[in-house]
């Protein structure tokens, strides 16, 4: 496998690839992201990295496009891709026939949205069109989602959006506490430790989401109270409108 480009999402890809049962694969490095693919060649003897992005694509069967979107000519420009290779792209609002046209290239191509998580093999991952290597790939990292058409991967796309916004609720709790007199180390420690347990529960597929939250209030008590009051229609109705705007965005692009 070859990934062209690796930042975070790169780096967590391999860490999950090595980190599993098994022999793990060869793995291919571009040398953008120079310090993180040496950091990486390193650490795993099956990992290196090439000279230039035309290396890795002709060293590869599966290439993970892992670049910004808006440094896609940059890095894709004069890549020749060929033989029976197959293509994955993470780049967002990036759509099939944009990415065909830019490489010129009959391969079969790919959309995916790995999560940080890939690197615990704990990622549930979006992917597009369907293709049995990718899928069987994704399936060793937590999960492989296929989804039937673009428009809904697009969807996908933008409730990935979701997730710093997650994290930042978390740190604005804590910040909370803090400026009541709680130690800020304290506080953080209980905000991480409530949400893990949360978390777990997430697991239970036999609950639905509003019924797992109904587990956790009482009628009248304090998280419903929060719920309704912070979390209310208009709170609910703007986040609706920010995910409409988003993914209006990723259609145009993608």
């Amino acid at each position: 496998m070859g990934v062209i480009g690796v930042g975070e999402i790169g780096r967590a890809l391999v860490d999950g690839l090595c980190a599993g049962a098994g022999e793990p694969p060869e793995i291919l490095l571009s040398p953008r992201g120079s310090r993180t693919s040496a950091e990486l060649a390193g650490r795993y003897p099956n990992v290196r990295v090439c000279a230039d992005n035309q290396d890795v694509v002709d060293g590869s069967d599966v290439v993970v496009l892992a670049v910004r979107p808006q440094d896609r000519t940059e890095a894709l420009a004069g890549l020749r891709v060929g033989g029976d290779r197959v293509v994955v792209s993470l780049m967002a609002g990036v759509g099939i026939d944009e990415l065909r046209r830019t490489l010129g290239t009959g391969v079969p191509l790919v959309r995916a949205i790995p999560l940080p998580a890939v690197r615990e093999r704990r990622s549930v991952t979006v992917t597009y069109p369907a293709h049995p290597v990718v899928d069987a790939l994704f399936d060793g990292l937590g999960g492989a989602l296929p989804v039937a058409d673009e428009a809904g991967f697009g969807v996908f796309s933008a409730l990935s959006a979701t997730l710093t916004s997650h994290n930042g609720n978390h740190a604005t709790l804590t910040a909370w506490a803090a400026r009541q007199g709680v130690p800020a180390e304290a506080a953080e420690r209980y905000v991480r430790g409530l949400f893990q347990g949360v978390a777990r529960s997430l697991g239970d597929d036999s609950r639905s989401l509003h019924q797992l939250a109904g587990d956790h209030e009482t009628p009248n008590g304090i998280n419903e109270r929060i719920r309704t009051t912070w979390f209310d229609s208009a709170n609910a109705e703007s986040l609706t409108e920010a995910l409409d705007a988003l993914l209006a965005d990723l259609r145009r692009s993608g």
